[in-house]
This record gives C-alpha cells, structure tokens and sequence, in this order.
C-alpha cells in the first residue's frame, strides 16, 4: 500500500498569546519583511501554502483594547497580493469574512489574488458571531448559527457563480476580428434569499477555475458545510485519538455530496518545539509555556472565563475563591470565552485542586500546549504516524515566533520527511490545487 502525502501549511501568527514577544528574535507582526521571511521560509521547505488569520476589530479587556494581543490586523488580501510577487509556488490563503462582506468584492479580490499569483489563492470562509464585531459595519448586529451557514452558504455558492461566469477561454474571443472577450462573458444574475444581484463580473475567470476553500468550523454545521464545499478542513483535535475520530466522521460525511475522501484535506493546527534530547525538547518547550502565558496574560485569561476583574490575584497563588459571574463578560471579540463557562471553571478548579496548580500554571496547562516537541527524528516520525494513521491529511504550523519561528522546522525536519518518501522534494505544478492534489472546479469539469 502507497504512503500517504504529507501536507504542510504555514499560519502567520496573528491572533492570541502564540508569539513570545520577549524573546529577542520576535518582530513585527506589520511589517512587510516579517510576512516575506515566514513565506520565503515556506516555500524554501515546499510547503502548500502560507495562511493568514483575519481579524475585523481589536479584541477589548474590561472596556479597553487588550495589548496583551495583537494590537494591529492588517487586511489579509492586500497582504497576500505583496507576496505574490516575492513567491513563485506558494500557495497563498487568507480568512474573509462571509457575515460581513458581498460575495461580488470578495470574489473580485479572490480572483484577483489568484490572477497575480497565477493559481495560488485560497480563501478560509468564517463567519462572526458577535454584536460587537458588527459595530464596525453599517449594518451591525449578529446573526444566530444557523444564519450564518445558511448566508456563508449561500455567499460561497454566488461567489463560483461569479468564477465560473467566464469561461476558460473568454479572453481573447478573437483576436483577429478585435474581440477580447465573448460577448456574453462575465454577465451573472444570481436570486436567493441571502442575495440579489445581476450584472456583469469585471474579472476574468481565475486560474485555477476556483481559489481554493478553507473551512475551520467544529460544529456539526461547520463539519456539514466542509463536506458539501471546502477543500481544506482546518482541525483543532491535536492527539490521535481525537484526530482520527474527527478525520472519520468528516471524511464519511462527503459521498453524500459526490464527493471522494481525497477531495478534501484535513489539517489541524500544531505547534512544535525541537531539541538535540527529548530532555532538551521538553525544557524548551515549559519555556515557551511560560513566555506565551505572562502573569499579566494568566489574568486576562482567566477574567474571560470568570467574567470578573481578577487583577487583585496573585497568578502564582491559587485560583479565585468567588464564584464566575456568568451574566457578564470583561472580554469582547474573543470566541473562546463562549460556550459553558460554568462547566469550564468546574473542571479547571478539580484540575488545580488534584494537581495544586496556581493561576499561571493552570492557564499554561489548559492554553499552550506545544504538538510536537522532541528531536527531529522524533518530530518528523510522529508527524508521519498521524498522517499515515488517519488522523490527519498534514498540518498548519503556528510558530511562536515571528518571523522565523519555522526555520528550524524546514532546516531539520522537513528534510527527514522527504527523506522518508512521505513529502515531495520539489514542487510538481504551478497552482495550489496541484500542491494540494486537489481536482479542478466542478463546473469546469462538466465543461471540459
């Protein structure tokens, strides 16, 4: 039986307490350079692509902006349209948002990307859940769950219909007679009840037919939605046994829509820490533990679930003796603190209790927690054990450093893989669809 592929992925950090700002390596997380290092690094270690995060407001800690997070998101498709001209095979992804934008500007500016790049785009389609997001739309507001898959659905459906309202070979029609494009070429009407729009797409069909769709829901919507249309599946379940069961219950879900297991890759986002021991791995790695979770940021941590000002605690002393106020919130704009907070505290008060954690210990334990951490031999095996496992299709590095956090990576570890025969020594085509191994389009196909 052939080896599977391995997929790598590399995440710009750009959101939470991942980078460890003290240590002098770390640098902006704005400047141009950073965002070059970390895709020139990627591509150099032929991985699929370069991601980026999106943020669409600052998150805020008791009513002022949270420094102890990134203090600056700048527009992720304007980054990307940079890199294009400093790479020649990396695949380029970006979140946009689907609650907050039209579908005809974000496939514009898709197809844009995938136009300068020559077929490298992919688009991550989130949706936003909160009220205090949408402040800094016009239309403000939230939509409930089921609204937002239903509009995000509907929003990536009119964005093909956008694509795929030229075809392949629509410029030029004929030369010779002075037609640059048939006659018929980019006019779309598109009637539903999340859009109505007509009229004429002014950006010819992309190269690779579609950028190519990142999904990273969890919920059963979310899993359901990645089925029916993404091609890339980000996945939070960093062991085995919860990557294998989440990789299964995805994988099952898409013959329903046509689909084979191939059609869509599964990959979780990890971390990793190297060391010339297992010893020197692991002490690195509490290192870096204790650089992501300040005492400052073990506070903020913990106020999100408690809903209450803890600054009066000592993050070296024992968890907070009052009760959560569940009704109130001291965070804005973090999703994490959702959900049953209630349950949460329970569980980290036994947790503290049965292995006397103070407050910073706690966070460290329940926050950063690094994937992979050993020797390079032993990362580049256990990286192999899950894709050969099914427990993932590859995986999208967070570095908790900016910009070379996953120099060491390529250099090491990288090499121990082609080594194995489980990841490609050289990139074999020039889009990311053929990175990724994925088929074209389907209406391309019934075209062709």
């Amino acid at each position: 039986m052939p080896v599977k592929q391995i997929h790598l992925a590399a995440h710009f950090p750009g959101v939470n307490n991942t980078t460890v700002w003290t240590d002098p390596r770390s640098a902006s997380q704005i400047d141009l350079g950073s965002f070059v290092h970390l895709a020139e690094t990627a591509e150099r270690g032929r991985f699929d692509f370069f991601f980026l995060a999106e943020g669409l407001r600052l998150r805020e800690m008791k009513g002022r902006i949270h420094d102890l997070d990134v203090a600056g998101r700048p527009e992720s498709l304007t980054v990307l349209s940079a890199l294009s001209a400093v790479t020649t095979r990396l695949g380029l992804a970006a979140t946009v948002n689907s609650t907050f934008n039209e579908p005809y500007e974000v496939a514009r500016r898709l197809a844009t990307v995938d136009h300068l790049s020559g077929g490298r785009a992919a688009w991550n389609v989130v949706t936003s859940w909160d009220a205090f997001t949408g402040e800094n739309f016009r239309r403000g507001g939230f939509l409930a769950e089921a609204d937002r898959y239903t509009r995000a659905a509907e929003f990536l459906h009119t964005a093909r219909e956008l694509w795929d309202s030229w075809g392949g070979g629509d410029v030029p029609a004929d030369p010779a007679k002075g037609e640059f494009a048939r006659p018929g070429a980019g006019a779309f009407a598109h009637r539903g009840p999340q859009f109505d729009i007509a009229g004429r797409f002014n950006v010819p069909r992309p190269p690779q037919g579609h950028p190519v769709i990142i999904q990273a829901g969890d919920s059963p919507a979310g899993r359901e939605f990645a089925a029916a249309d993404a091609d890339v599946i980000f996945s939070r379940h960093g062991t085995l046994e919860d990557g294998r069961a989440f990789y299964k219950d995805v994988k099952s879900r898409l013959a329903r829509y046509g689909r084979r297991p191939d059609d869509l890759k599964i990959m979780p986002a990890v971390t990793y820490v190297l060391g010339d021991t297992e010893e020197d791995a692991a002490e690195r790695a509490a290192e870096i533990r204790r650089g992501q979770v300040s005492p400052q940021n073990a506070i903020a941590f913990l106020e999100g679930y408690w809903g209450r000002d803890l600054s009066a605690y000592d993050p070296d002393g024992p968890l907070p003796d009052i009760e959560p106020d569940l009704d109130e919130g001291v965070s804005k704009g973090r999703a994490q603190f959702r959900g049953d907070r209630g349950e949460t505290v329970r569980r980290w008060r036994a947790l503290a209790a049965e292995r006397g954690l103070s407050i910073r210990e706690l966070v460290i334990e329940a926050s950063a927690r690094q994937t992979f951490v050993g020797t390079a031999r032993t990362v580049a095996d256990r990286i192999d054990e899950f894709v050969q496992t099914d427990a993932a299709d590859g995986f999208v590095f967070v570095p908790h450093l900016t910009p070379g956090g996953l120099d060491d990576l390529v250099e090491h570890v990288v090499p121990l893989l082609q080594e194995k025969g489980v990841f490609r020594t050289d990139y074999t085509g020039p889009t990311l669809r053929d990175h990724l191994g994925l088929r074209g389009p389907r209406a391309h196909e019934e075209a062709s």
